[in-house]
């Protein structure tokens, strides 16, 4: 069970390395762990973000376990040089796709949303978004209007092919939860949005068991507040998902508890090559103070076991021993407590 891990920036070093220790208390068979540099760190060391041998490392690896990017000492390089380079070249590199971006509220922490905590408790929902197509990706530039004045321009574009197989992990995902799907997009103005209706509604003929739903973006921003319950799997584009899933994050109320995998095509031993890390950033004003909160890390790996490696058990009990440490008053600064990065991962262990 081959794992890169890839600490990075700021906090990264500390959260990825209570993840580790996690991973190690599990005794599992022929765990390999190998080291590498990303970020500004690896700039550096090696004078760019993603140096060869990382990027190698990784491809031989059956999964990748990320800890953080960003270093304000390097905001000032050009940008094919600064840290944040290093996540996107790995996820055009290692043909990672499909985002899931699971949020929920855990129990005991309904206050810490800024929703009612009658609806934040019923936040528990798996967002999927395409990562590679879309806006971001699309051709873009600058031109001069006929009056002198500037304007910028991107293209937005999906094929079908690409829609097609980010539906198929959004539905598989659906089914494994026996849940419904709920497809998002403006298809009422966007052309783009209307061929992702239609591959969608397409693909779904082969997920019978699976209640697909589709509905526009600026609703489905609305609904995520009052009414998040509504929602559990939820399949987007990159633009939109990247605006929903921060704003389901925000709804949880922390973003130290929130994981994400990043996934490809690419078939291991055991299950899908994929990359997890935790959503935040790399908190560069508390690094090396061991006060980040390192359950979301951890509850990467847990995503890591689960996707990459098919060890459901595993997964899930991590998942529960994060969830009992939680209700026992184990809590970060970001959550309101007082607990620093090696406690909280002690405490998980315990828990395991």
């Amino acid at each position: 069970m081959k794992i890169a891990v890839l600490p990075g920036d700021g906090i990264g070093p500390e959260v990825t390395r209570e993840a580790v220790k996690v991973l190690e208390s599990l005794d599992l068979p022929h765990l390999a762990l190998s080291e590498g540099d990303v970020g500004g760190a690896a700039y550096r060391r090696h004078g760019v973000p993603l140096p060869p041998e990382t990027l190698e490392m990784a491809h031989h690896a059956d999964a990748v376990l990320f800890g953080a990017v960003g270093d304000p000492a390097c905001d000032d390089l050009e940008r094919h040089l600064r840290p944040e380079q290093a996540i996107l070249g790995l996820r055009k590199e290692l043909g990672l796709f499909a985002n899931l971006r699971p949020a929920r509220v855990f129990e005991g922490l309904e206050h810490l949303s800024p929703l009612r905590p009658e609806i934040a408790r019923t936040l528990d929902m798996l967002i999927v978004r395409e990562l590679t197509g879309d806006v971001y990706f699309g051709k873009k530039g600058e031109r001069t209007t006929e009056d002198g004045e500037r304007e910028g321009w991107d293209e937005m574009a999906y094929s079908a092919p690409e829609i097609r197989r980010i539906a198929h992990v959004a539905f598989r995902a659906a089914k494994a939860m026996g849940a419904g799907l709920t497809s998002v997009d403006k298809a009422n103005v966007l052309e783009t949005s209307q061929v992702w209706r239609d591959t969608v509604t397409e693909v779904a003929q082969g997920y019978r068991e699976v209640a697909l739903s589709h509905m526009y973006v600026d609703n489905a921003a609305m609904q995520v507040i009052a009414n998040p319950a509504q929602f559990r799997v939820m399949l987007t584009g990159n633009l939109f998902g990247d605006i929903l899933s921060d704003l389901a994050s925000a709804a949880v109320g922390s973003i130290g508890l929130l994981p994400s995998a990043s996934l490809g095509e690419r078939q291991t031993g055991y299950g899908t090559f994929g990359l997890y890390e935790p959503i935040h950033g790399s908190a560069p004003d508390i690094a090396g103070e061991g006060k980040a909160n390192p359950m979301a890390t951890i509850l990467s790996a847990a995503m890591m076991l689960r996707h990459s490696f098919g060890r459901e058990d595993e997964a899930a009990r991590i998942e529960r021993a994060v969830a009992k440490a939680l209700t026992d008053g184990i809590r970060g600064g970001d959550l309101g407590g007082d607990h620093g990065t090696e406690a909280i991962g002690a405490a998980v262990r315990e828990r395991l």
